[in-house]
């Protein structure tokens, strides 16, 4: 057994801490550990929490993390925050947004950085859950980068989704329209406290609550407390529902092969660009008027795809 995965199992946190790491960085020993651990897991609840930049959703999961821990859930959040595209680097600021959480030392809290993957999640979130779960982590919390409507992804790698919307996400209508409201279990309003909030949950409760799957919507204030406790035990009551549905079990996990595959070829054609000579040669003939960018794109699809 990798000595990694023994300590993992033993609860010792530096051990699941540099599972975490290896995996992330997709290091040599990741296959390793992810076939030592994969018989272990599947036993943990997952729940998404996302929305536009702003809108609270760190303050809003530290203020449930000890409802989560009354209603008897060991908890892990992981934070995924958004990469820059220019140096590769991540804030990761969420450790700091968190900070009663960290203290608590029976939370675990993680940030991931992006690098670059759609939909607000990191590519390695799945594999990270899986090592938490195998930790014994009971509910793990994902936080995903605030990054409007492409957020949408991490229905398909959490049991339920919490779409999180403020007064200070704008004109109602727009929040509405927004692809988020397509996804959610639970929608939020946050920062109850603020003037337009009450408008502004009226509108979604009327335009998605009424939809054919009849989501909840709930208004709440992390700043003073108030609705909490409301939204804490209708996760809870959610999750019971959601997690040992294996249809939906089976619906990740094909959305998760799907995307291996994806990116597989993308580091195949990503590699191509970089070191083969005739990606540089296509390039010339365009220039050259020889071929229009079209056809030099189906002609070295055909050549990676082959």
């Amino acid at each position: 057994m990798h000595p990694v995965v023994k300590g993992l199992f033993q609860g010792d946190r530096r051990s699941l801490a540099r599972a975490i790491s290896i995996v992330d960085d997709n290091e040599p020993d990741s296959r390793v550990i992810l076939r030592q651990i994969f018989s272990k897991t599947g036993n943990a609840k997952t729940v998404g929490f996302t929305g536009a930049a702003g809108v609270g959703k760190s303050s809003l999961i530290e203020k449930l993390v000890p409802l989560f821990q009354n209603l008897g859930y060991k908890i892990a959040i992981l934070a995924v925050d958004p990469t820059s595209p220019i140096t590769g680097g991540a804030i990761l600021g969420d450790r700091v947004r968190m900070q009663t959480t960290m203290d608590d030392q029976n939370v675990f809290v993680r940030s991931l950085a992006s690098r670059g993957a759609l939909g607000g999640i990191s590519r390695s979130i799945r594999n990270v859950i899986r090592i938490l779960d195998a930790a014994g982590y009971s509910l793990i919390i994902v936080e995903s980068v605030g990054a409007g409507q492409v957020e949408v992804q991490i229905s398909n790698v959490v049991n339920i989704t919490a779409v999180v919307f403020s007064p200070q996400t704008g004109d109602s209508i727009q929040a509405i329209k927004a692809g988020l409201t397509e996804i959610g279990d639970l929608y939020i309003i946050n920062k109850g406290e603020l003037d337009g909030s009450t408008s502004l949950y009226n509108s979604i409760r009327d335009l998605i609550g009424d939809t054919p799957r009849k989501p909840l919507v709930i208004k709440t204030s992390a700043k003073i407390g108030n609705g909490l406790k409301d939204v804490a035990l209708n996760i809870d009551k959610l999750l019971r529902i959601k997690a040992d549905n294996r249809d939906l079990e089976k619906r990740m996990l094909e959305f998760e092969l799907r995307d291996m595959v994806l990116n597989m070829v993308e580091e195949r054609v990503s590699a191509m660009f970089n070191e083969d000579s005739r990606y540089r040669g296509f390039v010339e003939k365009i220039v050259k008027k020889e071929l229009d960018p079209y056809q030099a794109a189906e002609q070295l699809a055909s050549v990676v795809l082959r």
